[in-house]
């Protein structure tokens, strides 16, 4: 393998500046989620991946099905290059942000580098994987004749959105049936499992009324007052529930967003709430549901008058470890360890990912990527968002070789 491992390093060493070029393009092209007008960057994604001599399959999300899922636009690509008969990896990676935000001191949509490191939108959280994966997929083409087997490259847009029309879509119209995949990743450890997220809101109807006469009227706001207090003394006992899983810790509970009320003199008739609960991996997401009508709907019930209605907005399901990641987990600990120079472990993180879609299609399924040894210091989600163009070459280094080691003959 060593002599692989040498080619493979001596083929990125000299197309950094070509990976460094790729990425810088793809933050050049806004692609926010919401509001999710994302085609343009599929297409321009296409086209450098053309240009780089690999073939791309587009797959036109039809017009009606991206609506519905709250987008604009959106296509998905798949790269496949099969180097013989032997197992199919796919690696996922999506290209839709979040809307960049205030408090940026450089453009966000600008590649600027500045002393080794790239700042925009989306450059760590996760275009930065498409740089990753497409290079290290050149890196494989130039020991072709050493492996066997298929690399897919899945390019998404909407795991901002939940991935029901990017990765999900792709594994249940059979467009790929991969037998492992490595999902976009965010630091230097090699990421097994991942918390689950339920998104729920929450409706409190009363009567409205003069605000001379109150007693005329049902307060959902008062109503909302005690859902909300009894959200939020709930958040202690989810504290005692503590995840097996290193790096994830308990579940969480945030009401997020909260609007309601008709004027300064009128008793509120309406009041809406958006709830976010972390699921951990060991917990059984229909049951975390259930749980948290049960406790919305009791609190609403002692205020007279007052309904209330409860809607599913999100369901992310955790991602769990299934038999047969081991061999994903074990070639890229190895290959990170080496080429970090550090020992590289294994962990869990509290967020939710496109990595989940893989695992529940029982595809075993682990994340890894370029990034630093802690998500925050990328500013992923925050304004000057970066990456340190060193980190992204040596995750393409782990990524190339790790694939490498899983498909020798």
């Amino acid at each position: 393998m060593t002599s692989i491992f040498d080619t493979i390093d001596t083929f990125l060493e000299a197309s950094r500046p070509r990976a460094e070029a790729f990425l810088a393009e793809l933050v050049k092209v806004p692609s926010d989620n919401p509001k999710g007008d994302c085609a343009p960057l599929a297409a321009r994604t296409k086209e450098l991946l053309e240009d780089l001599g690999l073939p791309v399959e587009v797959d036109l999300v039809p017009a009606s099905v991206v609506q519905a899922n709250g987008m604009v636009s959106a296509s998905n690509l798949i790269v496949r290059r099969k180097f013989g008969d032997g197992p199919t990896i796919a690696l996922n990676a999506h290209g839709d942000v979040v809307p960049p935000g205030e408090g940026w001191t450089k453009d966000p949509y600008g590649a600027e580098v500045v002393d080794g490191v790239m700042y925009g939108r989306g450059v760590a959280v996760s275009k930065s994987d498409f740089a990753t994966y497409t290079f290290a997929l050149l890196a494989l083409q130039e020991v072709a004749g050493n492996i066997a087997g298929t690399v897919e490259l899945h390019f998404t847009y909407d795991e901002e959105a939940g991935g029901e029309i990017g990765p999900k879509r792709l594994l249940e119209t059979g467009l790929s049936r991969p037998d492992l995949a490595i999902g976009a990743g965010f630091a230097y450890s090699v990421v097994t499992a991942h918390n689950g997220c339920l998104h729920l809101g929450v409706e409190l109807l009363g009567r409205s009324a003069h605000a001379a006469r109150p007693d005329t009227g049902f307060d959902a706001l008062e109503a909302a007052n005690g859902v909300l207090t009894a959200l939020y003394a709930s958040r202690k006992s989810l504290q005692t529930r503590r995840s097996k899983v290193k790096g994830i810790e308990a579940p969480t509970l945030v009401v997020g967003l909260i609007s309601g009320g008709i004027n300064t003199n009128v008793v509120p008739d309406r009041v809406l709430l958006r709830l976010d609960r972390r699921m951990i991996p060991e917990e059984v997401p229909d049951d975390v549901e259930a749980e948290l009508r049960r406790l919305i709907e009791s609190a609403a019930q002692k205020y007279p008058g007052i309904s209330v209605r409860i809607r599913r907005i999100l369901l992310a399901r955790p991602l769990t470890q299934l038999p047969g990641a081991t061999k994903l987990i074990e070639a890229l600990v190895a290959q990170a360890t080496e080429v970090m120079g550090i020992q590289v472990a294994s962990a869990g993180i509290p967020l939710y990912t496109d990595g989940r879609h893989y695992a529940e299609a029982g595809v075993p399924c682990v994340l890894y990527g370029a990034g630093p040894r802690d998500l925050l210091e990328a500013n992923a989600h925050r304004a000057d968002e970066k990456l340190v163009l060193a980190d992204l070459h040596a995750a393409t280094r782990v990524v190339a070789r790790s694939l490498a080691s899983l498909l020798i003959r």
